[in-house]
């Protein structure tokens, strides 16, 4: 595709989803819940066939040596597909927040003044690996009553077209103008560019994948984004805690799943309790065959472990985002240390902390500067669906707008009402 035809094809996909997002505006709650349904029994219907385009899409990534955590994103299992159907039908079930209006106040004027919650219009998802992402967006766009134009990765190509196709059908089946949800059907890159440039047609851009795809739109768009760069997530094991189930906990958040953005790749660990949990956790890491890249004091507890990879630590270790079986393990001297390093190290995403005083519990909570802050459970459930938002659009480590989980709210806007009976302004 040259460069005249993708600003063609491009304007041609916004100016479709403008049209769209003024009738997804004023759709009923019962006809996009109607999508909704429609959606997640098209999801069960067509699991085998769904296969078969993903599968054409992991033979392509494999032949070019992509790296297997990143295999692993691609893959539409049918458990992965039966979460996205949940989804579907959790959104349904759901309330419509959307004309919802709210904080309604009487004024000494007369007037009456609240704010009503409206969806934000066109939002531009760009996303790489995670075909599931396009139900996700298309199923929170159709609920918020927004459109969407969504251009995923070329890895995942015919999985995302044939995931598309199934939204438009249920779209069409339930009256709601099929442009709505939009897929871009091209890999070419430079509809990105042309796409995250359209003020006119969209009105915020969601990048959710690598750190450089996000830093390129967070510096080139001409529209608002909503984003994260990374997801260096911590586990602290604070004193005194239950220790068994802080080396569940921990294990989880860890060794669940490698590569998702909510896996926990730093590990703290009060010296109170240093000595006991070290050994325990060193012991599974090391049959599970997750590096741990260690403080001083931390490897002097794991080298007695067997099979213990070690590795001493680096500074830019506190830092990085692994995705990968690599941790990175330090001993602080209690909960305000652990505070300390995670507001100086962390990508300001998820943060939990295991124990067994109150006290120290809400003091993480207080202070911990992330989207979202755990207490006693696995940093794994940063997560839309798990949250009961029905899916995510992302996670957001702005301060703006949306932090954390977005979900329906955070694809709304709110706008001032004013309600009045003849009243004018002495």
């Amino acid at each position: 595709m040259n460069a005249l035809n993708v600003s063609e094809y491009t304007q041609t996909l916004g100016l479709q989803a403008k049209v769209a997002s003024a009738l997804m505006a004023k759709a009923p709650a019962a006809i996009k819940n109607k999508a909704l349904r429609a959606l997640a029994r098209l999801l069960r219907e067509q699991t085998q066939s769904l296969q078969v385009d993903n599968a054409r899409d992991l033979e392509r990534a494999r032949a070019a040596g992509l790296a297997e955590p990143l295999v692993d994103r691609l893959k539409l299992t049918p458990q992965v597909l039966e979460t996205c159907a949940q989804g579907c039908e959790q959104l349904a079930a759901m309330p419509d927040i959307i004309g919802e209006i709210t904080a309604l106040r009487q004024q000494p004027s007369g007037i009456r003044v609240g704010q009503m919650r409206v969806p934000i219009g066109v939002f531009g998802m760009i996303f790489e690996s995670r075909p599931n992402v396009t139900i996700e967006a298309a199923s929170l766009s159709i609920k918020s009553g927004n459109a969407c134009i969504l251009r995923g990765g070329s890895e995942a190509i015919d999985s995302n077209k044939a995931l598309a196709r199934l939204v438009q059908q249920a779209l069409t089946e339930s009256g709601l103008p099929q442009d709505a949800v939009q897929l871009v059907q091209t890999t070419d890159r430079e509809v990105v560019g042309q796409l995250i440039t359209m003020p006119q047609y969209v009105d915020v851009i969601i990048p959710r994948g690598g750190k450089g795809l996000i830093e390129r739109i967070s510096r080139d768009a001409k529209v608002p984004v909503i984003k994260h760069l990374d997801g260096n997530c911590h586990t602290y094991v604070d004193d005194p805690c239950d220790l068994d189930m802080a080396v569940r906990v921990a294990d989880n958040a860890k060794t669940q799943k490698y590569s998702p953005c909510n896996a926990s790749e730093s590990l703290l660990v009060a010296r109170g309790v240093a000595a006991a949990f070290l050994p325990r956790i060193g012991s599974i890491f090391a049959e599970k065959g997750v590096e741990m890249r260690v403080c001083s004091e931390s490897r002097a507890l794991l080298a007695p472990v067997s099979g213990a990879k070690l590795v001493d630590a680096t500074e830019q270790d506190w830092f990085e985002e692994y995705l990968a079986p690599i941790i990175s393990i330090r001993v602080v001297a209690g909960v305000q240390e652990a505070i300390d390093h995670i507001n100086q190290y962390s990508s300001h995403h998820t943060e939990a902390i295991l124990t067994s005083d109150h006290r120290h519990a809400q003091q993480f909570l207080r202070e911990v500067d992330s989207s979202s802050v755990i207490v006693n459970a696995s940093t794994r459930f940063a997560d839309g669906f798990e949250y009961g938002l029905g899916a995510e659009i992302g996670i957001s480590t702005d301060k703006f707008h949306a932090r954390g989980p977005v979900g329906i709210e955070g694809l709304t806007s709110l706008k001032y009402v004013v309600l009045g009976e003849g009243e004018v302004r002495a």
